[in-house]
């Protein structure tokens, strides 16, 4: 049986997000594959307590219904337009801050930390440093593979043929790295880049620090959230205060507990499984 060009439109139309679909699932399960084989999820462990664990869950679950009454109450449709944007600010500013702040974080605490313990510090932080370099090399490879898609499209709109075909074919590298870094930031983003090699303690540090940076972005880039002063004082100030006392309970249980402390040998954490520390 013939089918007519517009039967194949029709066609096409309603199957094109199963098209899609197959289109894209090959391009992510290759890019899942290789970022577990260049960032294997045990080289790069989290310093794990069970309890603290629980603690950070609760954290989370209760800023994620507070926010969601604020929104409720003193929301409107505008407001929901903020926050897809500043989700997806958070997502593209959270690596480079991390990459600004944790040197820093841990140069404190390698000052802090005894000569003998340093030579031992020094061969983690090479490794995390590495992971570090090459994450973001593919995590700018991103927007720099997307512009040399626009500007060729830009030089071949001229020709209906072979525009829309090359514009198909260059977009399959950006889609694969873009999905790569996905699935690196789920390994690494966590771990911080295996920090807890140099020190079991850092992890919890850099979040502290990191947290007030976020909101300092945020507030910049967004402004107040709605709703009255001290609703407002308090979404902003909540979180990031919130964070920042779990992860001193975080530190403190790590020195009583375990014996962490940053004037101390460093591996003497709770550890995941395989954690050189």
């Amino acid at each position: 049986m013939r089918l007519g060009g517009c039967v194949w439109a029709l066609l096409l139309f309603c199957l094109w997000p199963l098209l899609l679909l197959l289109t894209v699932y090959p391009l992510a399960r290759t890019a899942c594959r290789k970022a577990h084989q260049v960032f294997p999820g045990h080289a790069y462990p989290r310093v794990v307590d069970p309890f603290m664990k629980r603690v950070q869950d609760a954290r989370a679950w209760a800023a994620l219904v507070a926010s969601g009454l604020i929104l409720v109450a003193y929301g409107a449709e505008q407001t929901f337009s903020d926050l897809q944007e500043q989700y997806f600010l958070r997502i593209t500013t959270t690596p480079w801050l991390l990459l600004l702040t944790a040197p820093l974080v841990v140069l404190v605490v390698f000052r802090l930390a005894p000569p003998a313990a340093r030579p031992g510090m020094r061969s983690g932080l090479a490794f995390s440093g590495r992971a570090a370099l090459r994450y973001f090399g593919a995590f700018t490879a991103v927007p720099l593979l997307f512009v040399g898609v626009v500007f060729v499209n830009a030089e071949y709109t001229s020709s209906v043929t072979i525009g829309p075909l090359l514009m198909l074919g260059m977009l399959a590298p950006v889609i694969w790295a873009l999905f790569f870094v996905v699935f690196a930031s789920l390994t690494l983003v966590p771990s911080v880049f295996g920090i807890s090699r140099v020190h079991s303690g850092l992890p919890a540090l850099i979040t502290g620090v990191l947290v007030w940076e976020l909101a300092a972005v945020n507030l910049a880039a967004s402004g107040l959230p709605p709703g009255p002063l001290p609703v407002q004082l308090c979404a902003v100030l909540g979180g990031p205060a919130s964070v920042t006392a779990v992860a001193h309970w975080e530190l403190k249980r790590l020195r009583t507990h375990y014996g962490v402390t940053f004037r101390a040998p460093a591996a003497r954490g709770p550890h995941a499984p395989n954690d050189p520390a």
